[in-house]
């Protein structure tokens, strides 16, 4: 036996079973009661905002059609090959074709609502389709190890957690669902909404004119009867005129007679610096550029390189994020078919030389509307 020898006890030692020892769980009796979450919660906020707010809706939109391009690969040619033939034309719901729709919806709900599940339709025979959770119908909840989660339907334990596929966006410390990327945008877009409605009503009254028609009796015109019956003929005289549709009256009365437009005297506010400012804080949450939205603020801007790059960087954070579901996807298409691969997802280079293009195109419109407006006003 060595100096340093430990010494063998009779009963043989138990190994704790691997837990996490940090979470809200740990230590707490009772506080797995109650622990579900429910995966469609304040979903229908969010969609409201890409329901109302076009171009919240065309943000995410953007962000899906650039990122959205890949394939699998194994190292086989040959089972490379099969491998994106068959994802190409794989069954998505029962309504899409391919796994770039599948990836698109994942997509959407993640970058709207935070999280998304979707499910691989595979058994032991075959792998059938591909299928997008219904967040609103899905709980989930941690495990007994306080790390691993499942998955709930109506309360009952799905009987394949294995098929499900799950991904949250920048979840905080201790959280199951992820965060929007629309999180912070609820008051502002309330905001820009009020401001559009209010437009909305000051067009509606333009359109539709209010007239104040005032009669102020001579100075010898003493009796209240008279001047109560002159205004009475002036009211119907009003009235006959403006009801007529087919012909063109005139309006005439005798005396201190004034027709005004209610609301003519009022400033309408300016609608442009206060819009733009809201604008601006709804296109820097989605991290894309103004021109890719359409936006020409400054006849100056240009899409820079450092633009580009940095959302490029964005894009890559999101490849991150699907890569391990893909990864999973491809491993149990390859474990249904008997193959034993490595494989790795290679997503195509990001590219934004059409979308500079367009910018540029839509800048050098913008200016010359500029021009042609200067100039109109010189004239």
């Amino acid at each position: 036996m060595g100096l340093f020898g430990k010494r063998k006890s009779g009963k043989a030692k138990e190994t704790a079973a691997a837990a996490v020892q940090t979470s809200a769980f740990s230590n707490r009796r009772y506080a797995r009661m109650g622990s579900f979450a429910n995966l469609g919660l304040n979903n229908r906020v969010y969609r409201s905002l890409r329901e109302n707010v076009p171009v919240i809706d065309a943000a995410v939109l953007k962000i899906i059609r650039l990122m959205n391009d890949f394939t699998f690969e194994t190292g086989s040619a040959a089972v490379d090959a099969e491998m994106n033939g068959f994802f190409e034309a794989v069954d998505v719901g029962g309504n899409q074709t391919g796994i770039s729709a599948f990836v698109s919806t994942y997509l959407s709900d993640l970058l709207t609502y935070g999280s998304a599940v979707g499910e691989m339709i595979a058994d032991d025979n075959g792998f059938y389709a591909l299928y997008n959770g219904e967040l609103s119908a899905l709980e989930v909840k941690r495990a007994q190890n306080d790390l691993d989660l499942e998955f709930y339907n109506g309360g009952k334990k799905l009987p394949r957690q294995d098929l499900i596929v799950f991904s949250a966006l920048n979840p905080e410390p201790g959280s199951i669902l992820g965060t929007s990327l629309l999180r912070g945008l609820p008051f502002i877009s309330d905001v820009l909404m009020t401001v559009y409605h209010t437009i909305g009503e000051n067009w509606e009254h333009a359109g539709n004119l209010r007239y104040a028609v005032t009669y102020k009796p001579a100075d010898g015109d003493t009796d209240a009867g008279v001047a109560k019956n002159r205004a009475e003929q002036i009211c119907r005289a009003w009235q006959d005129a403006m009801s007529s549709r087919d012909t063109v009256k005139d309006f005439v009365a005798v005396g201190d007679v004034s027709v005004k437009v209610i609301g003519a005297d009022n400033n309408v506010l300016s609608s442009e610096i206060p819009v733009r400012q809201l604008l601006e804080q709804i296109i820097a949450k989605t991290g894309l550029p103004p021109y890719m939205l359409g936006f020409s603020w400054s006849t100056t801007e240009r899409m820079s390189q450092q633009q580009a790059d940095m959302l490029t960087t964005e894009l890559e954070a999101y490849r991150k994020i699907i890569t391990p579901v893909l990864i999973r996807i491809a491993r149990k298409y390859l474990e249904i078919r008997g193959v034993d691969l490595p494989v790795s997802v290679k997503w195509a280079d990001i590219t934004l030389q059409d979308e500079t293009e367009h910018a540029r195109a839509r800048l050098y419109t913008a200016q010359a509307e500029k021009l042609l407006k200067e100039g109109c006003n010189d004239g």
